[in-house]
């Protein structure tokens, strides 16, 4: 998902759409989730990216997603760009000490 999410609407109000841009990327997430893993693989990581642009966007932790849209709404955007990509990984083994 690589997307701009516009924060202004002409009858729903600025609270309304920010939750449901968050609403929005948790069903995504919990979508592909539910897919198929590649032979091999345990889970489903996600690769994001947030900012006002495109451009501008930095890379964050997959939990950091609402954190970052609120902070995006305490500081009244008109809009971000957010980008989630899935990516299968494998668990890394722990070493006994």
């Amino acid at each position: 998902m690589k997307k701009t999410f516009a924060l202004s609407h002409p009858k729903l109000s600025y609270q309304r759409i920010i939750e449901a841009a968050k609403n929005e990327v948790k069903q995504y997430i919990k979508a592909e989730r539910k897919k198929a893993l590649p032979e091999g693989m345990d889970f489903w990581g996600f690769n994001c990216k947030f900012g006002q642009t495109a451009d501008k966007a930095r890379s964050i932790h997959e939990g950091d997603i609402n954190t970052n849209i609120s902070s995006a709404q305490s500081q009244h955007w008109k809009s971000f760009y957010l980008e989630v990509i899935p990516t299968p990984k494998m668990r890394a083994k722990r070493t006994e000490d």
